[in-house]
C-alpha cells in the first residue's frame, strides 16, 4: 500500500475548530478566516448585557434603595462590555499571529526532514483536541453547575439589595435580570474565558511537543535566538486576553473602592500580581526551549572561536607576514573588511541568548495588561505620578 506524502507545512489554527466555531460558520458570524468579527462582538456583547439592562428597567429597582445600581455596577459593565469582547476580538489576533509562527518552524528547516513526520503528528494533535466537542461540552456542563455556584457564592449572601439581588425579611433572592446575570450572561463569559485557557493549554503542549524534536538552530543567526525569536513575538497574539483579564481586575477594584469604602492603594499588590501571573502563562512556557538554545550557543561559541582562531593566524599569515597560510581559501581578499566581517558573526554568537523572548516583549504584554487598570489610577493620581508608578512596576 502507497504511502500518503508527509504535507512539509501542514495547516494549523489555534482557534478555526471547535463547535462554537462551526456554529458561528452555519449562523454567518464568522467566515472560514474567522471573518465578520464585528458581528460576533455585537451579539455575544448584547446577548449578555442588554436583557439585564431591560429586566432592571422593568423591574424598577429605583424605589428598593440599591446599594449597587446597575447603570454603576461597573464590575458587570466592564465584564460584558469590555473584557468578552477582547475575548473575542482576540480569536482574530490569535489566529494571524500564530499559525505564521508554526510554519516557520518548517520554512526556516528548523524542523529537518527526518522530523516532519513528528512535527505533524504533534499539530495534528493539537488540533483534535481543539476540534473536540467532548471538551466544549464539558466546559459548558462545568460553567453552568460549578461556575454558578461559584458566582452565587461571591455575589448572594451578604444581604444587600442590588440590581441582581433583593432582600425579603432574612431570605435574599435574585430579581429577574439577576437571573439572566447568573444563568446566561456569566456562564457564557466563563465558557469563552476557560475555553482561552483550554487553548494556551494546547498551545503549551504543541510548544513543548516541538522542543523535544531535533531542532536545526544556528548560533549565528542575527536575531540571537538561534533562529526562533519569532515566539517571543508571536506571544504578541494573546495581547486582548491580557486586556480582558486587566478590564475584570479593573472593574471589581472599582466596586470595592465605590461600594465598600476601600482605598485604591490598597489594590496595587493585586495589579502587580496579576501582571506576573499572565506573563509567567504566556511568557514561561517558551523557557522549554532553553536547554536547546543553550546547547546552540555553547556549541556555536566553541565552533566560532575555533574558526576565528584559524582565520585571524592565516590573515596574520597571508596578509601581515607576507607567508601563503595552510588556509589560503579561507583568507579570501586582502580588504580588512572580512576580519570586521568575522568579528561581528563572533559577536552575534557569542551574544546569543539562551531565552526566546526579549524584556521588550514582555513589556508590551505587561502594558496590554495593565491598560485597563489606568482609567482607576486617575482617579487619585495625576497621569505623570501614574506613569512613573507603572514605569517601576514593569521595570
Amino acid at each position: 500500500m502507497k504511502s500518503l506524502p508527509i504535507d512539509p507545512n501542514p495547516p494549523f489554527s489555534l482557534v478555526q475548530g471547535g463547535p462554537l466555531y462551526q456554529l458561528f460558520r452555519k449562523t454567518r458570524l464568522s467566515g472560514d478566516a474567522l471573518e465578520l468579527v464585528h458581528r460576533r462582538v455585537l451579539l455575544m456583547a448584547l446577548f449578555a448585557w442588554l436583557p439585564l439592562l431591560i429586566l432592571s428597567v422593568l423591574e424598577d429597582q429605583g424605589r428598593f434603595g440599591l446599594k449597587i445600581p446597575f447603570f454603576k455596577d461597573v464590575e458587570a459593565h466592564a465584564q460584558f462590555l469590555i473584557a468578552l469582547p477582547a475575548l473575542v476580538i482576540a480569536e482574530v489576533t490569535v489566529h494571524l499571529r500564530l499559525s505564521p509562527v508554526i510554519k516557520q518552524f518548517v520554512e526556516r528547516r528548523i524542523v529537518v526532514d527526518k522530523d516532519l513526520p513528528a512535527f505533524n503528528a504533534a499539530v495534528d494533535s493539537t488540533l483534535r483536541v481543539r476540534n473536540s466537542t467532548v471538551v466544549e461540552v464539558l466546559l459548558a456542563v462545568f460553567v453552568f453547575t460549578v461556575g454558578t455556584l461559584v458566582w452565587q457564592r461571591t455575589h448572594i449572601g451578604d444581604g444587600a439589595a442590588t440590581w441582581y439581588a433583593q432582600t425579603d425579611g432574612t431570605v435574599q433572592r435574585l430579581t429577574w435580570a439577576g437571573y439572566w446575570y447568573a444563568f446566561v450572561s456569566t456562564p457564557l463569559f466563563q465558557f469563552l474565558l476557560l475555553r482561552w485557557y483550554i487553548r494556551i493549554a494546547l498551545w503549551i503542549r504543541l510548544l513543548w511537543k516541538i522542543s523535544k524534536l531535533d531542532l536545526h538552530l544556528s548560533a549565528s543567526h542575527p536575531d540571537r535566538t538561534g533562529g526562533i525569536g519569532f515566539l517571543g513575538k508571536g506571544t504578541y497574539a494573546f495581547g486582548p486576553i491580557l486586556s480582558a483579564q486587566g478590564a475584570l481586575l479593573s472593574g471589581l477594584i472599582a466596586t470595592r473602592v465605590m461600594y465598600e469604602g476601600k482605598a485604591l492603594q490598597s489594590f496595587q499588590w493585586d495589579a502587580v500580581v496579576l501582571i506576573l501571573a499572565v506573563l509567567l502563562v504566556v511568557l514561561t512556557p517558551l523557557l522549554i526551549f532553553m536547554p536547546l538554545l543553550d546547547r546552540t550557543q555553547r556549541e556555536g561559541t566553541a565552533r566560532f572561536g575555533m574558526l576565528a582562531m584559524r582565520y585571524t593566524m592565516g590573515f596574520e599569515k597571508k596578509w601581515i607576514q607576507g607567508f601563503k597560510p595552510d588556509d589560503d581559501e579561507l583568507m579570501g581578499s586582502a580588504d580588512i573588511q572580512s576580519l570586521a566581517d568575522l568579528s561581528n558573526s563572533y559577536s552575534v554568537v557569542s551574544e546569543m541568548r539562551i531565552i526566546p523572548f526579549t524584556w521588550q516583549d514582555a513589556a508590551r504584554l505587561a502594558v496590554a495588561t495593565a491598560a485597563p487598570l489606568l482609567p482607576l489610577g486617575l482617579t487619585v493620581l495625576s497621569l505623570e505620578e501614574l506613569l512613573g508608578r507603572l514605569f517601576k512596576i514593569l521595570i
